[in-house]
């Protein structure tokens, strides 16, 4: 009885103060009246804080009647303040929209509708600046994670094909992956424009989308996470306001098995702060005859909005992984040369690894991310960035090296290996005016210092004939342990560590609404600590080194906020631990590119691209000392210039095209003879073409079904070019093809990838998957 009467009272006085009481409800959009998603909104007198969900809509309920003032905080617009009356029993609206275009805050918005859902161009890390893609001289291409769940693409090689001029991915002997850029190889280091890197294969179940950011790019990203031909940026999911979440599993050839999930929910009542957690796992044999990758990542997010001005994001990406090396061939080549070899000609068996699956790695991979933004003025941000990034390697790792035309032997490293960087960087982003002049400004600060410890054995194997390989020719764990103590094993036990001290800052100029000038300076200080060996202590190899690297830009409009020109001037610098075989300490390279192009936004978001002719000059370039293969040697420069296309268009509603051309001309000049005017070996095709077709059902019975089909083509390549000796790369024409239902609440596809079965190989002579097959059933809730 006494806890029926207290629950009646409770009651009471629950209905009595929502009685007394009132609300206050808005929604807060862009200029373009689309919904603006996590935007401080703050109940001045209440000392009460809350973010706007997806729909732009926030809420304070159980509000006391009087006056108020709604406060609306986002970074890159000045602070607005509402004045509105609660009355009792009463929600009262107050809804805001912005005056004028936000771009951080359009990165995030879900175009919807008929517009061209596979273009989202807009964002904050390609210049550190709130630019718009027509305002920047820089090109860059965006694979936003609506495409990648169409395509049903379960890793960054399916991910890159859509990023004109990437090739077939590198896969090295751990897993991680890299590309082709502009014909110079380029690695996915950076996270949330911060050093992100992973010496092990990266699970994309946490990427919201990757930026493909071309040419050298040291001036904002340093010389550390870049190369010449840009860098891969994977932007990470974020915390949103709201609950909800999916859940996806896999199925496909050679015993593929993934389980995938995304679950995000807010942590408190006003929902400041919030809370992501995606993650996947996954199991796949290889093609061939022996061979296998299994793995797992975890991912939490945590946002909180501190105070109106103040947002905190932290978050973490862990995996681990277990599996075999790839196949990486380097063929037999006599120090006489003379050779011309095609890798489809060698006989090389295309479906065998000559391994054993005991004969494996294991791999650990902790990055961790911490990000503070201020809004110290309606003018000025304070952005401070903390990066932690570490991949650890045990077991083994292998590359089969030929000792004749029929006969190969494997190199098996067997050990430890560990990566660590640390990355922090300060940030002052400014969007002020001098006079009519709009500006646009950031200026940094940048540590990173990388630390790497080697403790492995480098192992012979025996040889065995490729051409007819025996019931013995794959090489298993207990053959290597075996060979270990043998007199041609060799030890590598040493760690080395560097670091780079950085300050820089960049400006955007409007000389008036149509043109902008861009002006960046970036100095840098590096501080190679040499290399120790752990066993006798000794150290050699330090050294220290001042760079300057400047970027210049120009921007026009012909049409408004539709078509612009430009033209820009990037540099990059790479510093160069080591020395040759004779034991000459190498100098730093150095990378300057001219480009000039234009950007298109038209027919309302339906056709969006961008064509662009670029021209890289390097000198003091590194290549492999063909006559001592573990060592390098720096002796000429390089020429890298070509034309890049790509363009993203919604020609009616439901259909999508993707597309991309990339030439590339690339030559060795004022090199040895035997490689001078020649393309570089490793540098990939020199013409490559990408698409993608897809359309969807808008309406009737079949709304929500769909396919799509595309392919990738590339030129004939070289693994090995020289004048004296080639090994030449057949070209190759790829088709996948996919079919789909998309309903609110789940998701049903199939997918073929490489569905002729064509044979192709990656620059390492990596034999590339014949038709695979996945099925994909994905649960929203």
């Amino acid at each position: 009885m006494r806890f029926l009467f207290t629950t009646l009272l409770l009651l009471g006085s629950f209905v009595c103060f929502a009685q007394s009481s009132g609300n206050i409800s808005g929604k807060v959009s862009l200029v373009d009246g689309q919904p603006s998603g996590s935007v401080s909104v703050s109940l001045v007198e209440l000392h009460k804080n809350t973010l706007t969900n997806d729909h732009g809509n926030y809420s304070f309920i159980g509000i006391l009647p009087g006056n108020y003032t709604v406060r609306i905080h986002m970074l890159g617009a000045a602070q607005k303040d509402l004045s509105v009356t609660v009355i009792a029993g009463k929600t009262v609206k107050a809804d805001y929209q912005l005056s004028k275009e936000n771009v951080q805050a359009l990165q995030e918005v879900t175009i919807g509708g008929t517009a061209n859902r596979f273009s989202k161009k807009e964002s904050v890390y390609a210049a550190r600046l709130p630019l718009k893609n027509l305002e920047n001289p820089q090109v860059y291409i965006s694979i936003p994670k609506e495409l990648i769940q169409e395509q049903l693409a379960v890793d960054l090689g399916s991910i890159s094909k859509n990023v004109p001029g990437s090739g077939i991915p590198m896969l090295a002997n751990q897993g991680r992956v890299t590309f082709r850029s502009r014909g110079f190889e380029t690695e996915p280091m950076v996270r949330n424009g911060v050093a992100g890197f992973a010496y092990t294969a990266i699970d994309p179940a946490n990427l919201e989308r990757i930026e493909a950011i071309k040419g050298p790019s040291a001036t904002l990203f340093g010389n550390n996470l870049s190369s010449y031909g840009g860098l891969f940026n994977r932007v990470t999911k974020k915390p949103y306001n709201g609950f909800g979440g999916e859940v996806s599993l896999f199925g496909g050839s050679w015993d593929y098995k993934r389980m995938a999930f995304d679950i995000n929910t807010p942590l408190n009542a006003y929902k400041t702060v919030l809370f992501r957690l995606n993650g996947a796992t996954t199991y796949e044999n290889n093609f061939q005859d022996m061979g296998f990758t299994e793995s797992f990542s975890i991912a939490p997010s945590f946002s909180y909005q501190i105070t109106d001005k103040l947002s905190m994001l932290f978050d973490v990406e862990y995996g681990q992984a277990k599996g075999t090396s790839v196949v990486r061939f380097n063929p037999f080549i006599p120090k006489t040369g003379g050779k011309i070899q095609n890798i489809k000609d060698m006989q090389f068996p295309y479906d065998k690894l000559f391994g054993n699956d005991d004969l494996a790695y294991r791999t650990q991979m902790v990055n961790i991310f911490a990000q503070f933004n201020y809004k110290m003025s309606e003018n000025w941000t304070s952005q401070t960035v903390i990066s932690r990034a570490s991949t650890a390697i045990r077991g083994y790792i292998s590359a089969l090296n030929g000792v004749s035309d029929t006969q190969l032997a494997a190199l098996v490293m067997r050990g430890y290996t560990s990566f660590i960087a640390t990355d922090i960087q300060q940030n002052f982003i400014g969007d002020f005016k001098i006079g009519s002049h709009r500006n646009r400004l950031v200026a940094g600060l940048d540590f990173y210092n990388n630390t790497n410890t080697f403790d492995r054995l480098h192992i012979t194997g025996p040889t065995v004939s490729f051409v007819n390989p025996g019931a013995n020719s794959g090489i298993s764990k207990k053959v290597i342990d075996d060979l270990a103590s043998a007199k041609s094993t060799k030890i590598r036990n040493e760690s080395n560590a560097d670091n780079s001290y950085a300050a820089y800052v960049s400006d955007v100029f409007n000389v008036n609404d149509r043109l902008l000038a861009m002006v960046s300076l970036r100095l840098d200080r590096y501080q190679a600590d040499g290399v120790t060996d752990v066993p006798t202590g000794t150290n050699k190899g330090a050294f220290g080194q001042t760079s300057l690297s400047p970027k210049l830009g120009l921007v026009y409009q012909l049409i408004k906020d539709k078509v612009s020109v430009f033209g820009s001037y990037m540099n990059s610098f790479k510093n160069q631990t080591g020395a040759d075989v004779n034991g000459n300490v190498f100098k730093p390279e150095e990378a300057n590119q001219l480009e000039t192009g234009v950007k298109g936004d038209i027919f309302d978001h339906k056709l969006v691209g961008t064509i662009s002719y670029y021209d890289i000059k390097v000198k003091n370039m590194i290549r492999t000392d063909l006559a001592n293969s573990t060592y390098k040697i720096q002796d000429g420069n390089q020429k890298s210039r070509g034309v890049e296309v790509e363009l993203t268009a919604n020609p009616f509603p439901g259909f999508n095209i993707i597309a991309g051309y990339a030439y590339n001309d690339s030559k060795n000049i004022d090199a040895e003879a035997n490689v001078e005017g020649l393309r570089p070996a490793l540098s990939g095709p020199d013409k490559m073409i990408n698409f993608w077709l897809s359309y969807r059902f808008q309406q009737g019975q079949l709304k929500g079904f769909g396919a799509g089909f595309g392919g990738n083509s590339g030129s004939s390549s070289f693994q090995t070019n020289t004048t004296t000796a080639k090994v030449i790369i057949p070209g190759y024409t790829m088709f996948d093809a996919t079919v789909f239902y998309d309903h609110r609440r789940f998701r049903i596809g199939i997918k073929a990838d490489n569905i002729t079965s064509e044979k192709a190989w990656s620059v390492r002579l990596t034999p590339q998957s014949p038709a695979r097959y996945l099925a994909n059933l994905t649960v929203r809730f």
